[in-house]
Order: C-alpha cells, then structure tokens, then sequence
C-alpha cells in the first residue's frame, strides 16, 4: 500500500458510507482496485488529507527557477512510485509544506508556507517564493505529512540597476538517458557556486526504448534504457520524466543551482515546429500531443506561473536582469517557427531564402528586440536552441545548410542580425545547444563573405550525453572549420559550458568528459574562449 490519507474533519462525523470503506481490509481493497490508498472522500469543508506514504515521496527530487531580485520559484513532485501508472498517488489534493532558509540548517528561515500538489498536475508544486533579498543564496526544502525531501539551494538575482562583479553560469542540454550517464551534472553540481543554470532543451527523448543505437563509431550498447514505447500520453510523458529525473547526478544538478529552463524539440517530438511534427500527422492530432507533452513540461520544471500551458501553447519566451551586468533573453524557436525547410534534410534548396520564414514569429520578434533595445547591461545573452552561425557544412566547394538551426532560415536570421547591429546591442552573445558539439565562433550576415567586424559572437554547448562518449574533434570537423574562418573553436566530447562573466570580458569554459558510458568520468576544460568587452571577436583565453 503505498500510501494512506487521513482526513482532518472539521466539526462532523463521518457518514455510513465512509465508515464502511474504512472498515475494509486491505485485502478486499486491493481486490477492489483501491489499493493505492485508503481515505475517506474529502469534502471542501474538510482540511486537505494529510498522507502517511509507504514509499518514499519525494523521489523525483527539487527543483528551484527562474530567479529574481526577491525570490525564485521552488518545485518537486509527490510520486512514491514514479513509474507505476497513477505513480502511487491517490486522485486527492495533497498538503506539501515548504520553507526557505538562509543556512543550510535551516535555523534562519527566511520564508516558509504551505501549497496544494493537485492530481490534475501530477501532485506537481511550482512555489513562487518573494520577500528575499537580492543576491543572496538561500536553501529551501519541502514536508509532506512525515516525508521531508533533500534541500536544494538557489540565488537571488542583483537589485534592479544594482552594479555586479561577476555572473558565473552553466549551460546543459541534450541528455538522452539511453546514450550515457549523466555524470556531467554531478560535475556541474561539484564547481563553485553558480548564480544559474541554463538548460536549452532536449532534456528529455520522446524514443522507444532501444538496446542498441547507430553512433557515428557504429552500433553501440545502449548503457540503460527507457521505459515503454516512443511516448504520445500524458501518463507517458510524466512517466519519461519520472525516469529522468530519478537519476541522482541530475537531481545533485538541480539541487545546486536554480535553473532557467526552456525547450527544444525532443520535449515533444523530433524536429517538430509550430504545430507540425515532420512525421505528416494531422496537426489536429499532433496539437493532442503537444498539449500532453507541455502540460506534462510545465509539471516537472521549475517555471513561474506565466508559463501555465494553454492546450498546445505555452510562453516561454521571458527575460532576466543580473543588474546592470547581465541581461539574460530566453526564447522558444521552435512554437513559433515555420516548416523546415529542404524537406527537413540537409542541403540546399530555394527555401532556405523564403521570404515569410519565421523562428521567432513576429510577437517573440520584438519581445527581443525591444528588450535588446531598452537593456541597461553591459551583456546582453541571448540564450536559445539552435545554431545561429552561419555555418557551411560542406567542406568542400558545394555549400550544405542545416535545416533545423537558423541557417535554414536566412531571411529571419538576416533580419535579427540587421537589427543587433542597427540598433548598437551592448556585447551581444548568443547561447546555444541542440548540436551535439561544442562550438565557439563570430556572427555575420553571410558567412561565405563576413564583413570587417562581425556583429555578435556565439557559443554552442554541447550535449550531457547525447551522441555518446564522443571524441575531441571529428575529421570532418577539422575540414569544416578549415572551411569556415568565423568558426574559432569546435569539441565533439560530453560536458556542458561555464561562464563568467564580468564588466571587462565574456569567457566561456568548455568542461568536458572523457567518457559517459562508465561511472566517474573525468571532467577538465578543453578549451576557454574569451570574448573583451566591446568586441565582436572570440579569442583564446
């Protein structure tokens, strides 16, 4: 019996009816199918049911996000047995107490509280603590009748206007659970205290469970693997995420630092953009999915309320200020975007020049650009998917573009790019992930035919696990970056990035494993790559 509900009555018995149920055995209970829990029905005049668990509640770990100068939003979710259907919760609110503290004994709490987990969320909670102060790292955990979960710790952003010294940040994604350990967030987790981190996406796939997967070195042995068939329900997605988020390096990740969190395709489905899934689907049918899929995002991140699900939409475009340092642009290229162009396949075709192409769509268009043009930092990220150098992937005479980055969609990057430099954005760097490698490098209109100055500079991160062990440059690689003079530096092994950002320069480490496919892999920095203050250029350290 994983868990048991006792109500608090409030000044009236219990009726026939409930006596009854109780006085069931457990045996004829899980004979009858209600196993999960004992309970009488809760009426609204009652106080919420407070749970006495068998199995541990809070497996799937906390979580704390999106960061402001008075708070940050902490979340977990109650499942006692995460992959079982109904994840060993009963259909109740359940009460879920929770306090913020500035110690890590938690014997200066700063702010404490009690919030509903609802079955309609998966008995997911999203607390959006205020009334902190600014720059300053505090610990929350939460309570559920007996059961208290780990703590995590998060960070207050700067006061508004307020100067910083130094922002330090990671940068994570693509980490596809079957394709390698996840021992790049417990190194993340391991650095100095960081005041974020971004995850670009895919952190989740949406994939069958396979015991075998085509690598670039050939076919390798999966090193664990999912649970149940590619992944359509809204059980079938909290059931994936449960399996993710099970895993004690990504939960160490999550417990050190808030997170801003957004997504990329595998959150849904491969490739997909606007309400269109590359597989032909119906978009009536494929818009079913992804409201499942968002609905099921929504529940296991640690994102404010503005970003509550609509059906098959959801706003996750937003901003972040670290004072007058650091402004940070979060966007979503793939709601918004127009259909792929080259039928989704590598090359090059008339399409890549359509004049009503769209990555951003008009509305997140100018969310962007008047938050470039209204900054008063000195940095301005923007932090998003996918790829926005210009990059030739073909090294050789012929030119090759991919489709999913912004180099298949050459009007809309052409028209950003204008902007930027028109509009004189103070030290714009761009955030991306989605390739699987590492790169770093400098933006212009045309990469074929780069201008003098270039008008922004870029660094790509690589994934968690996705691709494998990986290696530290592909052979093709070392020809296309021959080939592409803007590209500055290009890895193809495991990691994430970490960035430290001051009011003099931008440097980017790329931290990097030797191996995912066994425990304890190495960590060290391939390469850090510096971008001064009031340049365009990516250098060296």
């Amino acid at each position: 019996m994983p868990i048991m509900m006792v109500s608090k009555l409030r000044g009236r018995g219990m009726d026939d009816h409930i006596t009854r149920a109780l006085s069931l055995s457990r045996r004829r209970l899980m004979a009858a199918g209600l196993g999960a829990f004992l309970a009488p029905a809760l009426d609204p005049r009652q106080a919420l049911a407070q749970p006495v668990y068998a199995d541990y509640p809070f497996q799937l770990g906390v979580a704390a996000g999106d960061p402001a100068p008075d708070g940050f939003v902490i979340w977990t979710r109650l499942a006692p047995r995460p992959l079982e259907m109904g994840y060993g919760m009963p259909a109740r609110p359940v009460a879920v107490s929770w306090e913020v503290a500035e110690d890590t004994g938690f014997t200066r709490i700063a702010a404490k509280g009690e919030t509903v987990a609802r079955p309609e969320l998966g008995h997911a909670v999203h607390v959006e603590v205020g009334g902190l102060s600014p720059a300053r790292t505090y610990h929350y955990r939460f309570t559920s009748g007996a059961e208290r979960s780990l703590a995590g710790r998060a960070r207050t952003t700067p006061a508004l206007g307020a100067s910083a010294a130094q922002v330090r940040f990671g940068v994570v994604g693509c980490q596809h659970y079957e394709q390698g350990l996840y021992t790049a967030h417990r190194r993340l987790a391991e650095e100095d205290e960081l005041d974020f981190v971004f995850c670009y996406g895919d952190y989740l796939y949406e994939g069958r469970a396979a015991r075998v997967w085509n690598s670039a070195a050939g076919p390798q042995a999966n090193q664990r693997q999912h649970v149940g068939q590619e992944i359509y329900s809204l059980d079938d997605y909290r059931r994936r995420y449960a399996q993710y988020k099970m895993d004690a390096d990504l939960q160490a990740s999550h417990a050190a630092a808030a997170w801003f969190v957004t997504w990329d395709d595998h959150e849904i489905d491969n490739n997909w953009v606007s309400d269109l899934d590359q597989d032909g689907t119906d978009p009536a049918i494929f818009r079913l999915r992804q409201q499942a899929a968002m609905q099921a995002f929504y529940e296991h991140m640690p994102l404010r309320r503005s970003a509550f699900p609509a059906g098959s939409a959801m706003r996750l475009y937003r901003r972040a200020d670290y004072g007058t340092l650091l402004r940070l642009n979060l966007l979503d290229t793939r709601q918004y975007r127009t259909d792929q162009p080259c039928g989704d396949r590598w090359g090059v075709c008339d399409e890549l020049e359509r004049a009503r192409a769209e990555v951003l769509g008009a509305a997140q268009e100018q969310f962007l650009l008047d938050s470039l043009s209204s900054s008063p930092a000195r940095w301005n990220a923007i932090a998003q998917q996918i790829m926005m150098m210009d990059l030739d992937r073909d090294p050789g005479p012929a030119y090759l573009a991919n489709p999913d980055s912004w180099g298949g969609y050459r009007t809309p990057r052409a028209r950003l790019l204008r902007q930027i430099r028109d509009r004189r954005v103070a030290n714009p760097v761009v955030l991306t992930g989605d390739e699987h490698q590492n790169y770093a490098g400098e933006l212009h209109l045309d990469g074929r035919n780069p201008e003098p100055r270039a008008i922004a500079t870029e660094f790509v991160a690589t994934s968690i696990t996705s691709g494998g062990d990986g290696m530290d440059q592909q052979p093709r690689m070392v020809q296309i970056q021959a080939a592409n003079p803007q590209l500055k530096f290009n890895n193809s092994q495991r990691g994430y990035l970490l960035c430290e950002v001051t009011p003099e320069r931008w440097q980017t480490a790329f931290r990097v494993l030797d191996k995912v496919s066994v425990p304890g892999g190495t960590i060290s920095t391939r390469a850090k790559m510096v971008v001064p203050a009031g340049e365009t250029v990516v250098v060296p350290a």
